[in-house]
């Protein structure tokens, strides 16, 4: 396993907490479980990639991985195919 460097890992503290308060928990529990579960093999593309999406809004998000609403082209690919299975998500009950 390799050191994440000082940078690499405020990054990923700083997206991780925009990933789990997104403001409805049912966007915390989409959006963060996908974090939690994927981050640690992204690339720094990923990275760039996941922070622009978390710009959007959450309904727009949430939407896009449900398959309501069309996928904008600069977010379709491998990481919105795995968001789309939902399977990562594990609600504490």
């Amino acid at each position: 396993m390799t050191e994440l460097s000082p940078q690499r890992q405020e990054r990923l503290a700083r997206l991780k907490f925009r990933a789990w308060h997104r403001g409805t928990r049912e966007a915390d529990y989409m959006i963060g479980c996908f974090f939690d579960r994927f981050h640690s093999a992204w690339t720094d593309a990923d990275l760039d990639l996941f922070e622009r999406m978390i710009d959007e809004e959450d309904v727009d998000i949430m939407a896009w991985a449900l398959g309501t609403l069309s996928i904008p082209e600069e977010y379709r690919g491998p990481m919105m195919d795995r968001m789309m299975k939902l399977d990562y998500v594990d609600i504490p009950r």
